[in-house]
């Protein structure tokens, strides 16, 4: 009976998953009026309850753990209660981001709850602090005057941060990315992102001559080559590229764009050359099966997962996704195709991608420059963040080392993505507030003429 239900929830979670990216993509092309999008939301959350019920549900079936029930219990307590009350908080926000939010958050307590329980736990009490700071965020921006008028403030904290890590950090497999304070490890670079995206849009965002485009990229240039020098290489190849599509959305310039390419592929010949690492991933992409024992040992287990869960996966508790090192963080996206299949594994994707269409479309009609290069930033951080985790595990790029935003162990990287989708909310609160206030101006001048 048990393994009945074993194979029958793996097709329930991928046909839960299943309606609910076709809410999403229903959003994506509906009507701009996000007040009809209420609909919508309500039966993406009865989604994420039937999601979470089952997965936990299964969890608790096959080791006879009543934990998982209770962890579910919170889980959804908290979840629903940030839903809540955002909702109440600020009526013009987008739900449908802040669901997808919810939603791989709920993935990753899922598959970390399987992958080792202790450190579920841990993130779950991460998740409600970062969720409790996230939502104050829209107000604590909005009390600033100007953000945009203090480039060079977040320019100083940011360069600041990364080098007191660069100076002072211990060095950990090669790199120096993180250190502990109270017996809590932190890396830096994952919320000095938020300071630097703030940075490179005030910086751009009041440039009006060449001069100040090459003050711009030279402070760009300070934060990627303090990660550089730290051997952060995955978060500064993050950096770049935000930075370099910021400075298209800023300028237009295909100029700029393409000498950005040029010196970042020159980059990473320099990094191939100069750091060992560097070559180790990269051997180990090339053909990680002939060195198996050695440099290919990661990625190799990775690919026997990801081909043994197949379409469907081996349902959960059923495959070995801990045979990977670092699956946890790493390699979560490996551990979800293993058990749930690849077919859930694309349907996440789809959802990622959800998210950042919505964030790019939010930078195409903001009004304020500030604001546009911001969600862009944002987006493209976010979706390039996803695109090297995954193509990591699936050897279609080498290995970099980051998080798949939401569903990787990882406080920091919770954090800062949780800060990260309440600041696009506010971005997208101020747009509608500035529609409606417009439309409304609009209405009372034709109700003058008339």
């Amino acid at each position: 009976m048990l393994y009945y239900f074993t194979e029958i929830s793996k097709y329930l979670l991928i046909l839960i998953m299943g309606l609910y990216v076709i809410e999403c993509i229903i959003y994506e092309f509906k009507d701009e009026d996000y007040q009809k999008s209420n609909g919508i939301s309500v039966r993406q959350r009865i989604y994420i309850l039937l999601l979470q019920g089952v997965a936990y549900a299964t969890l608790c079936l096959k080791t006879g753990q009543l934990d998982y029930l209770f962890l579910m219990l919170f889980t959804q307590i908290i979840f629903f209660a940030i839903l809540i009350i955002a909702g109440i908080l600020y009526p013009r926000l987008d739900k449908i981001l802040l669901n997808n939010m919810v939603l791989l958050l709920s993935i990753g307590s899922v598959i970390l709850s399987r992958l080792d329980f202790n450190k579920a736990l841990r993130q779950f009490f991460i998740e409600a602090i970062s969720l409790t700071i996230g939502i104050v965020m829209p107000v604590l921006i909005t009390k600033i005057s100007k953000p945009e008028k203090y480039g060079f403030v977040y320019a100083g904290i940011g360069i600041g941060v990364l080098l007191a890590v660069f100076l002072l950090a211990a060095t950990v497999n090669g790199s120096k990315i993180s250190y502990s304070l109270f017996g809590i490890t932190i890396q830096p670079s994952e919320l000095v992102k938020i300071i630097y995206i703030f940075c490179v849009a005030a910086l751009i965002g009041r440039a009006k001559s060449f001069f100040d485009i090459v003050i711009a990229t030279s402070v760009a240039a300070v934060h990627v080559l303090i990660l550089v020098l730290s051997r952060d290489l995955g978060s500064g190849l993050i950096y770049f590229t935000a930075y370099l599509f910021m400075l298209f959305i800023g300028t237009r310039s295909y100029i700029f764009f393409g000498l950005g390419l040029l010196a970042g592929s020159g980059a990473s010949v320099i990094a191939y050359r100069i750091f060992s690492h560097v070559q180790v991933r990269v051997r180990a992409f090339k053909d990680p099966f002939s060195v198996i024992e050695r440099e290919g040992y990661q990625i190799s287990q990775s690919l026997f997962a990801i081909s043994t869960g197949s379409f469907l996966g081996m349902g959960l508790t059923k495959g070995t996704p801990t045979d990977i090192p670092f699956v946890e963080s790493d390699f979560i996206f490996s551990a979800v195709a293993e058990e749930l299949g690849v077919i859930f594994g694309i349907e996440l994707l789809l959802v990622c991608l959800s998210c950042f269409i919505i964030m790019m479309k939010t930078s195409m009609v903001c009004g304020r420059k500030f604001n546009r290069l911001l969600a862009g930033g944002f987006g493209v951080m976010y979706i390039f963040q996803v695109f090297l985790t995954v193509g990591g595990g699936i050897k279609f790029i080498p290995l970099t080392g980051v998080t798949l935003p939401f569903v990787s162990y990882g406080g920091s990287s919770v954090l800062s993505s949780v800060i990260i989708f309440f600041i696009m909310e506010w971005i997208i609160i101020d747009y509608r507030d500035r529609e409606y206030e417009a439309r409304l101006q609009e209405r009372e001048s034709r109700e003058e003429e008339v």
